[in-house]
């Protein structure tokens, strides 16, 4: 594994440094930490790293908004999110990115080491102590938001930003009616209650998701 560089980030100095330490006690390469999503980010874009382990709650940026960023910017590093988090719209965050490894910071570093081996190799690992209802339910979302067309994303989007029909229908150039010909369909894609404000509420709660998309 010497050859597989890795970037670490995580707001807490404890975390970090337990983090930093049993990863040097255990031979791997650390290029460099960060204990906030900017500095991370500007690690990543400098080193270019193999592999990230990177926490998901930081300051400036967070580890989501990091991945996004440095995968437009062409950088081919992997990455492994840290979490406290179990719910399902976070993991449907991480899928929607491509994210390589899922850990939760309850982990041992026997699971991270198990992460890291898996993710040079270009595999995906979940944590095993995730859920595997969630983990089914997480992709269950992430296909059902597959069959959208590139247009009710567009409106899937506008919706969750709290955007009237008429709004959308002016921002898009299309008829309110368009608008909500696309909106049905977007329910019945779902398998949403087909009822008022069950989009929208829908889309608010899982905004983070859908600007993914």
């Amino acid at each position: 594994m010497k050859d597989v560089s890795i970037i670490i980030a995580d707001d807490h100095p404890l975390l970090l440094k337990g983090l930093y330490e049993e990863l040097i006690a255990n031979d791997y390469n650390v290029v460099g930490q960060a204990s906030d999503g900017m500095n991370a980010l500007k690690l990543i874009l400098q080193y270019r790293p193999t592999l990230a382990l990177i926490d998901i709650d930081m300051p400036f940026l967070s580890g989501f908004e990091v991945v996004k960023m440095a995968k437009e910017k062409g950088i081919p590093t992997n990455f492994i999110v840290l979490s406290f988090h179990k719910e399902v719209s976070y993991l449907c965050q991480a899928k929607a990115l491509q994210i390589n490894g899922y850990l939760l910071k309850e982990d041992s570093f026997f699971e991270i080491e198990r992460c890291i081996h898996a993710v040079a190799k270009n595999q995906t690992y979940f944590s095993p102590s995730l859920d595997s209802l969630t983990l089914h339910s997480a992709n269950d979302e992430l296909k059902k938001l597959t069959l959208l067309t590139s247009s009710e994303v567009t409106i899937l989007k506008l919706v969750a930003k709290q955007a009237s029909n008429i709004n959308i229908a002016d921002h898009l150039c299309v008829s309110v009616r368009t608008v909500e010909k696309h909106r049905s369909n977007i329910i019945a894609k779902l398998a949403l209650e087909n009822s008022t404000n069950t989009l929208t509420h829908w889309a608010i709660t899982n905004q983070k998701v859908i600007q993914e998309l």
